[in-house]
């Protein structure tokens, strides 16, 4: 069975650090691109990183450049975000996902040929 799961999320103060992980199995997650996303009551989820399955190439939206990293280790089939400088607006639930390559649409990373989500965690960071 195909399944994604991220853990790590949890209440931070502004100007904190959290670092998401998210756990895949049933295939291998080297072989895809990957991306996490956030989303907030009443709004769309949007594409914040992305890493490619071919060069190692990232996108980032602007709102997370320079804060946010992403990174996949290979051994432990597992993708993460190290987030900096957390920020109110950073309150989020947050989703790791992998498909076939990634692009960038409207300043936010896309996966193309999307193949799986994981479920979720939240992150709040109090204003």
């Amino acid at each position: 069975q195909l399944q994604l799961v991220e853990s790590g999320g949890g209440l931070v103060q502004p100007g904190g650090s959290l670092r998401l992980s998210c756990a895949a199995s049933g295939f291998t997650l080297s072989h895809y691109a990957i991306g996490w996303f956030r989303q907030t009551p009443g709004k769309e989820r949007e594409g914040i990183s992305c890493l490619s399955k071919t060069d190692d190439s990232t996108i980032y939206t602007d709102s997370v450049k320079g804060r946010f990293t992403i990174s996949r280790d290979s051994a432990n089939n597992t993708m993460y975000l190290q987030m900096n400088n957390l920020k109110p607006e950073d309150s989020a639930v947050y989703f790791c996902a992998a498909g076939g390559s990634i692009t960038t649409l409207q300043e936010m990373c896309v996966i193309k040929d999307l193949m799986i989500w994981g479920r979720g965690t939240l992150v709040t960071v109090p204003s």
